[in-house]
């Protein structure tokens, strides 16, 4: 592995200012599980490893009324063991469970994983059609980019030089609802995503019928993806099986899977029909099992 200068700043204004002043020479480090490895390969091309590791201060999971703040540093083992996050947002909760060893989430951060932009990235659809926003700061100001947005392609996203990913926005959906998550691979840990998908569901009054759908597949296409289509084939239907295979039918349309090493297209098609029919009969189970709970609470 070739050198590198390694600087680790004290502070974000002070990260800004190392950006700003190395320019394309830098490369961000923040829990390095993938940084470090892409070096070690010799495919990172920075001189520069500008490491976020001091700033304890963009590491925090935040609730207020309407949504709750996710931390850029925030690490995939602190998301694992948020009650908070498995309670409002399982598909999150459920992804991050089957990422890697312990060793590696106490490590890796949510900012690292999405910023890779693999289309296999474990806590993309979940963060998908939980409608998740990325805030981007740079000495010029912030922005928040929707996470529909924010991929562009493999390996690469919105963020210009001289940003940081600092947080994440994710809204509060209404009560009847839930999610589910499903990555499917050769083996149960340790290994990278064949095909991984999560379900948005909401539920009318009636606790059966569609009022919202959305609908996230990874490495079925160049970059994660929502399935818009299929999502508003659901909306306003009675949720049931038979729909739900018509839905799995239309997400693989939408997709676009390719041959690889870990699988085949056909395979890849096979399972987003399966997968996203199981995971819409789950989150409709766990959205009624969520209201029928407090209505007991209440009683």
């Amino acid at each position: 592995m070739k050198n590198f200068d390694y600087l680790r700043p004290a502070s974000l204004d002070e990260a800004l200012d190392l950006l700003a002043e190395h320019g394309p020479r830098a490369n961000l480090v923040a829990g390095g599980t993938d940084v470090l490895v892409e070096a070690r390969k010799g495919g990172l091309e920075a001189e520069v490893l500008v490491s976020l590791t001091r700033l304890e201060d963009l590491r925090y999971i935040r609730e207020d009324r309407d949504s709750v703040a996710i931390g850029g540093l925030t690490t995939l083992r602190d998301l694992e063991q948020s009650e908070l996050i498995a309670a409002g947002w399982p598909a999150l909760s459920e992804a991050v469970k089957n990422m890697a060893s312990v060793q590696i989430r106490n490590r890796a951060t949510m900012a690292g994983n999405v910023v890779n932009a693999a289309p296999s990235a474990d806590t993309a659809p979940p963060l998908l059609v939980s409608e998740a926003r990325a805030r981007l700061v740079s000495k010029a100001g912030q922005r928040l980019v929707p996470l529909t947005e924010f991929f562009v392609g493999p390996k690469a996203t919105v963020i210009a030089p001289g940003e940081v990913l600092t947080e994440f926005v994710l809204p509060r959906p209404a009560e009847a609802y839930s999610q589910a998550f499903y990555k499917h691979s050769r083996r149960r840990a340790m290994d990278l995503a064949m095909i991984n998908a999560a379900v948005h569901l909401e539920l009318e009054p009636d606790l059966a019928t569609c009022r919202e759908a959305r609908i996230a597949l990874g490495v079925a296409a160049p970059t994660p993806i929502r399935t818009p289509e299929a999502e508003a084939r659901l909306k306003g239907q009675k949720v049931t099986a038979e729909i739900l295979d018509r839905i799995g039918d239309a997400s693989c349309q939408e997709s676009a899977c390719r041959d690889s090493l870990r699988g085949q297209a056909w395979y890849r098609q096979e399972m987003i029909r399966v997968t996203v029919r199981r995971l819409g009969l789950l989150a409709l189970e766990r959205a009624r099992a969520k209201v029928d709970g407090r209505r007991g609470g209440r009683g």
